[in-house]
């Protein structure tokens, strides 16, 4: 919605006037001015756009996160590194459905920007090994599937990773 340094101005705005209340002996004012502030602030590292085509993405309407994803205009201006990342992933992610070549691209480029979780790092490297799988590219896929499975810290993505290495069997 705002502009990722328009957010910042404003916290540093409403930390100022909280500076103030405090001056003036309002304690209470200036508490929940700070605690307000840090709205802006954690907005400024978690944009707000990409947290709603998150809770789209956990419902699995891909459709819904898509229209969430569209309302970012010019992401490389709008949002930090690593918030590109995730628009990046999170459009893999759609495209994994459509077209594979674009979701390629699209987790190459979220792997690039970074991934903040290890999980979203190893999800992306396995698709990225299913991507190569079907495109014939074993020894890529190989590789991509050993580092996600060195990623998977909680075992979260074992049954997948298991299903295409026998599927790797195969080719």
């Amino acid at each position: 919605m705002f502009n990722k340094n328009l957010k910042l101005v404003i916290a540093a705005l409403i930390i100022a006037y909280a500076i103030y209340q405090f001056i003036e002996g309002n304690i209470g004012n200036g508490i929940a001015l700070i605690l307000l502030s840090g709205i802006f602030i954690f907005l400024y590292f978690r944009n707000e756009i990409i947290l709603m085509a998150f809770l789209r993405m956990r419902k699995q309407d891909l459709e819904g996160t898509e229209k969430w994803l569209s309302k970012i205009k010019n992401p490389e201006a709008a949002l930090i590194t690593k918030q590109q990342g995730y628009f990046n992933y999170l459009h893999g992610i759609i495209f994994s459905q459509k077209n594979l070549t674009t979701a390629e691209k699209y987790f190459k480029k979220a792997l690039k920007l970074g991934l903040t979780m290890d999980y979203d790092i190893a999800m992306a490297k396995l698709s990225l090994a299913g991507i190569a799988m079907q495109k014939r590219r074993k020894r890529e896929a190989t590789t991509l599937l050993q580092e996600a499975k060195r990623l998977d810290k909680n075992n979260m993505l074992t049954e997948q990773i298991k299903m295409m290495q026998q599927q790797m069997k195969k080719i």
